[in-house]
C-alpha cells in the first residue's frame, strides 16, 4: 500500500494533469525535460539546499553539544531535557508566525535590536541570504532539542567502564569525547543526519508562511521558494499535476541518491578508523609481546639453574 502513492504519483507525471478537467494528453517524460530546464525549477533546489545547509550543519553540531552538556552530573536533569524538547511540540505555524514577526523588516524585534546598537536593519524577507537564514533559524530552533535528546539516548548507551578507563590511561573528557563518545553514537549520527536531509529537502510551512503578504509563493521574486513550494505552486496555483508530480519525483530521487550517498561515506569513514584501530592494537600487542635487546640479552646470559 505504501508503493501505491509513489507509483500513482509516477502515472501522473506522465501525463497533461490538469486540476479541474483530471487526466489529460499522454506526454511521456516531457513534463521531466520542461521542468529539468526551467530555471524556476533550478532556483527552488538552490534555494532548497541552501536552506538545508544553513540548517542541518549548525543543528546537528548543537544537537550533539546539548546532548553532551545533558549525559552530565546535572541538577533537575528532568527539568533541562523538557526543556530542551518544548521547541519541538510547539506547531510549525505557530514557530513560523512567531519568526516571521520577529523577522520583519521594519517592526521586527530582530532590526529593533540591531538599531539599538547602531547597525542597519537586514532585509530578511527580501534579500536571498537573510531570509534564508531566517527560515534556517525557525528550522533550527524547532528540531535541534528533538535530535539532541535521541543522541543523548544514545551517549547513555555507551558503555561507562570505557571512560573510566580511558580516565585510568590519562585521557582527558574531550579526548573521551571524540575518541570513545563520537564512535559509540557514530549509527545514531548517521540517522539524524539522514532524517534531516529528509527533513530539510522537503521544507515547506516554513518558506510558506514566513511572507504570508507575498502573492508569490516562496517571495517576490522566488528568493526562497524551496522545490516543495515550487511544487505546490504548480499543483493548485499554476493547475498543472502533471509537472507538478514531475517534481515530486525528481525531489525524491534526490533525496534517495544523498541519503545513498550519506550512508557510503559514513560506512567508508567507519571502515577506515576500524582498519586504523586494529593495526594501533597490533603494534601494542607486537610491543608488548617481544621482549627489550636488554632483557633477551639477560636472558640468554643467565645461567641455566634460572630457567629451571
Amino acid at each position: 500500500m505504501g508503493l501505491f502513492p509513489l507509483g500513482y504519483t509516477f502515472v501522473v507525471s506522465l501525463n497533461n494533469w490538469n486540476l479541474l478537467t483530471g487526466p489529460g494528453e499522454w506526454v511521456g517524460f516531457k513534463n521531466y525535460a520542461v521542468e529539468l530546464a526551467d530555471p524556476l525549477f533550478w532556483n527552488s533546489v538552490f534555494n532548497t539546499f541552501s536552506i538545508f545547509l544553513l540548517s542541518a550543519i549548525p543543528q546537528l553540531i548543537a544537537a550533539i553539544v546539548i546532548a553532551a552538556v545533558l549525559d552530565q552530573n546535572l541538577r533537575a536533569k528532568t527539568f533541562w531535557r523538557i526543556s530542551v524538547i518544548l521547541p519541538y511540540v510547539v506547531t510549525p505555524v505557530a514557530v513560523t508566525l512567531i519568526f516571521s514577526s520577529m523577522f520583519n523588516e521594519k517592526y521586527g524585534l530582530i532590526n529593533n535590536l540591531l538599531e539599538s546598537f547602531h547597525l542597519p536593519g537586514v532585509l530578511w524577507k527580501t534579500d536571498v541570504l537573510p531570509s534564508h537564514l531566517a527560515i534556517a533559524t525557525m528550522v533550527n530552533w524547532r528540531w535541534t532539542g528533538y535530535n539532541a535528546l535521541i543522541l543523548l539516548a544514545a551517549m547513555q548507551a555507551v558503555p561507562k567502564e570505557l571512560h573510566e578507563s580511558a580516565a585510568i590511561d590519562g585521557a582527558g573528557a574531550v579526548r573521551r569525547f571524540f575518541s570513545i563518545t563520537v564512535p559509540g553514537i557514530r549509527p545514531t549520527i548517521i540517522f539524524v543526519i539522514i532524517t534531516a536531509t529528509i527533513g530539510g529537502l522537503q521544507i515547506f510551512t516554513e518558506p510558506k508562511l514566513f511572507d504570508a503578504a507575498s502573492a508569490t509563493p516562496g517571495g517576490a521574486q522566488r528568493q526562497y521558494q524551496t522545490t516543495v513550494l515550487y511544487l505546490w505552486d504548480l499543483a493548485f496555483n499554476r493547475e498543472s499535476f502533471g509537472k507538478a508530480s514531475a517534481v515530486a519525483w525528481i525531489l525524491f530521487l534526490i533525496i534517495v541518491v544523498i541519503g545513498l550517498l550519506n550512508f557510503l561515506l559514513s560506512r567508508s569513514i567507519a571502515g577506515a578508523e576500524t582498519r586504523v584501530s586494529r593495526r594501533r592494537t597490533r603494534r601494542r600487542l607486537a610491543t608488548i609481546g617481544a621482549p627489550s635487546p636488554a632483557t633477551g640479552a639477560a636472558i640468554a646470559a643467565a645461567p641455566e639453574e634460572t630457567h629451571r
